[in-house]
This record gives C-alpha cells, sequence and structure tokens, in this order.
C-alpha cells in the first residue's frame, strides 16, 4: 500500500505526483490489472512465451542495429 504524507506548505499537487511515482515504482496498478480477470493455466503460459518471444526479438532487432 502506497503512501504519502503531505509536508507543512507543500502544494496538493506535489503530493500527488509523489504519490502517482510510488504507486508506479510498486506496481500496484500492475498487480490490479492482473488480478481483474482469471486467466485459465493454459493461457497464463502462452501469455508468458509470448512475451518471451517478443523480448527474444527485441533483443535481436538491438542486437542488429549495433552491428
Amino acid at each position: 500500500m502506497a503512501y504519502v504524507f503531505i509536508h507543512d506548505g507543500e502544494p496538493l499537487e506535489s503530493a500527488l505526483r509523489r504519490f502517482k511515482r510510488k504507486v508506479q515504482q510498486e506496481d500496484i496498478i500492475k498487480d490490479v490489472k492482473r488480478h481483474s480477470y482469471y486467466l485459465k493455466p493454459g493461457e497464463k503460459r502462452r501469455l508468458k512465451q509470448a512475451l518471451a518471444r517478443k523480448r527474444a526479438r527485441k533483443k535481436f532487432m538491438k542486437k542488429q542495429l549495433h552491428r
């Protein structure tokens, strides 16, 4: 759970910016999206494999670009 304490005389926008940064660092949004619907084990495996292929393709293209 992300907590942000507002300091004396601190504008609300600044505190909100700090809160957003803390939420992003703790991956709270990613966790909420992941738990918002159920994935069957097979679907989860296929998604994981697809992400691995995407990362490998990206790494390969980056390697080809720097040659």
